[in-house]
């Protein structure tokens, strides 16, 4: 071992030091390794940097991006919400169709982003049903990690695996590679969860999470405008379209309380409904055909013409909690009068106890009662001091570009195809639609900025180097020497079980990016090292690191149902280490039926 070598372990050592303690954040500690590389003299400056402008940075980057595209034009809700009506009440039924459905969404988003997307609509499922959550939320969180193994793309290990495989001189890797493994992963994962749901704790959703749910419902009143596409429409298709989107209370006409009002009764311009909406869909309304907002529509214009728009800043929505002994409670919210005295205008209510089925300006505050107001930023810096609120924060919610989802869909399909045909090479074919995304404004570009996982982006790029560093010096060829040495009279199969489980094992302390690029190169050169085909050991090391369930730390997805589901560490060995030594085993069975001609049946060539 020559003095560079010894150098190189010294600051693996350091780098496995800090991803594992996380004492520095993981994109910091990439950087560290980084100049530590360089400024020893084992990278020059040119190989330190080319991280940065690698294939697998790029199309995380862009897939960020995409992700986002799909989530601002609210496609990945709805298709979340067809996915919970389609399970239906049963716990085997949701099952069954909950992973297929969450592992082909995972396949082309963020797995973190259909996570956290499908957790409220399996919490309010269970809440409903009276189901368990905790056998609900484990299969879903598996499903979304499986569905990474289903497109190259979909999991930044199977990038770098890519990337390394080039550097090598191997073919490159399409985008459906991996396709063939994945999908028998995905059948495994639902079978297993489906037979194996006695492995499973049975305990109910964390108590606090109906309260979160429940916040998740304001009242508001919306006006058909005067050209409304939905005057002269049936009611019973207004409720159609809208359907889980909006969960109408009331029906006013001209002031009046509408007593009949069936699916065939006709809508008409200026009649208001009382309806309940997450707030998504208050922030979106402006941009529905047709609707506005009551309280928007009655008092926006004149608020135009009375204030100095100009001066008072842009539009926004706020949220107040009426104070405890506030000079508002017990008063009609139409007696206050907040647009003359405050500048103000009420357009939704949240109340934690009681239904609301009356006229927002009649409805009587409460302590307690949180109130969404529309103005400008001037007038609330204004209120903030006010005594009658308890606190003013801004309204979260995020408007959905809703009529330009076909489009977003159409982007999303035109950038998998061009990769996968390599019409365009993956990472332009991904740069190009998320460009699209944000030409055709399916999303903001600082929202496009923000869907990006700065802290995923400058990992990959920082520890890309540490790989080439790894190879440079013959480390790699060092580790493999020493596995040939054990593995001497192995198979190949026994083989990709051995780089398997090294990243199954070091992924539950590392990341996966950084899991496969420390073993990748020592996968290359042990393959070398037996004269064979140097993929399908990359592809099972990478997936030994997205593909091991040992424990809730080795997958971010397992961290968010962690609470929820009330799980304990435990619940997670159980059901996580038969259901990875399967994996496995399926993994290099099938790698080895790819990649070396072996049989895809035992007993057959």
């Amino acid at each position: 071992m020559d003095f560079q070598q010894i150098t190189f372990l010294v600051i693996l050592v350091g780098a496995l030091a800090l991803f594992i303690s996380e004492k520095v954040r993981i994109d910091l500690a990439a950087m560290l390794v980084l100049m530590a590389l360089t400024l020893t003299g084992i990278l020059d400056g040119k190989e330190a940097l080319t991280g940065f402008s690698s294939e697998p940075a790029i199309i995380v980057a862009a897939v960020f991006v995409l992700s986002a595209a799909l989530a601002a034009t609210g496609l990945t809700d709805r298709i979340g919400a067809l996915i919970g009506r389609a399970a239906g009440g049963s716990e085997w039924r949701t099952i069954a169709v909950v992973m297929p459905a969450v592992a082909a969404l995972a396949a082309f988003s963020h797995h973190l982003m259909v996570t956290a997307m499908m957790l409220p609509i399996l919490m309010r499922l269970a809440r409903d049903h009276q189901l368990a959550a905790s056998r609900l939320l484990m299969p879903m969180s598996l499903a979304a990690s499986l569905g990474t193994t289903l497109t190259l793309f979909s999991a930044p290990a199977f990038l770098l695996a890519a990337d390394l495989l080039v550097r090598a001189g191997e073919p490159r890797l399409d985008v459906f590679a991996i396709t063939p493994i994945g999908a028998a992963l995905v059948l495994l994962g639902a079978a297993y969860m489906l037979l194996g749901r006695w492995l499973l704790p049975k305990r109910m959703g964390a108590a606090d999470n109906g309260d979160y749910m429940r916040l998740e419902r304001y009242y508001t009143e919306l006006v058909l405008a005067k050209d409304s596409e939905w005057a002269g429409r049936n009611y019973g298709e207004f409720l159609k379209h809208f359907d889980k989107r909006l969960q109408v209370v009331d029906w006013l006409r001209h002031g009046t309380r509408k007593r009949f009002r069936g699916p065939d009764s006709l809508l008409s311009a200026g009649d208001v409904l009382l309806v309940r909406a997450s707030p998504d869909e208050i922030a979106s309304i402006k941009d529905e055909p047709g609707l506005d907002l009551h309280a928007v529509a009655k008092y926006g214009e004149a608020q135009a013409k009375d204030r100095d728009t100009e001066l008072l800043g842009e539009e926004q929505l706020v949220q107040a909690v009426v104070a405890p002994h506030s000079e508002f409670v017990g008063q009609n919210i139409g007696t206050i009068d907040f647009f003359r005295t405050l500048g103000v205008i009420v357009v939704g209510l949240w109340r934690k106890e009681g239904w609301i089925n009356s006229e927002l300006s009649q409805v009587t505050l409460q302590e307690g009662d949180l109130l969404v107001l529309w103005g400008r930023q001037q007038t609330f810096s204004e209120l903030a001091a006010h005594r009658g609120f308890l606190m003013l924060v801004p309204f979260a919610a995020r408007q959905k570009q809703r009529s330009r989802a076909p489009l977003a869909l159409i982007i999303m399909a035109a950038a998998v195809v061009a990769a996968a045909t390599e019409v365009l090479p993956a990472q332009i074919a991904f740069l190009c639609g998320a460009v699209a995304m944000v030409l055709s404004r399916c999303i903001g570009v600082e929202d496009a900025y923000r869907g990006i996982d700065v802290r995923i982006f400058v990992m990959i790029a920082g520890v890309i180097p540490l790989g080439i560093a790894m190879e440079k010096t013959g480390t790699a060829q060092l580790f493999a020497d020493v596995l040939l040495r054990y593995t001497a009279d192995f198979s190949p199969l026994a083989v990709l079980l051995v780089v398997f489980w090294s990243g199954a094992l070091l992924t539950q302390i590392l990341s996966d990016a950084a899991t496969t690029v420390l073993l990748g190169p020592v996968a290359i050169s042990l393959a070398t090292g037996m004269d064979l085909p140097p993929t399908p050991f990359v592809v099972c090391t990478a997936l030994g690191a997205v593909a091991s369930f040992l424990t809730p730390i080795g997958h971010h997805g397992n961290l968010l149902i962690l609470n929820p589901g009330r799980y304990t560490f435990g619940d997670f060995i159980k059901v996580g280490v038969p259901l990875t030594l399967m994996i496995g085993f399926v993994s290099t069975w099938l790698a080895r039926w790819l990649w070396l001609d072996g049989p895809l049946l035992p007993g057959l060539g």
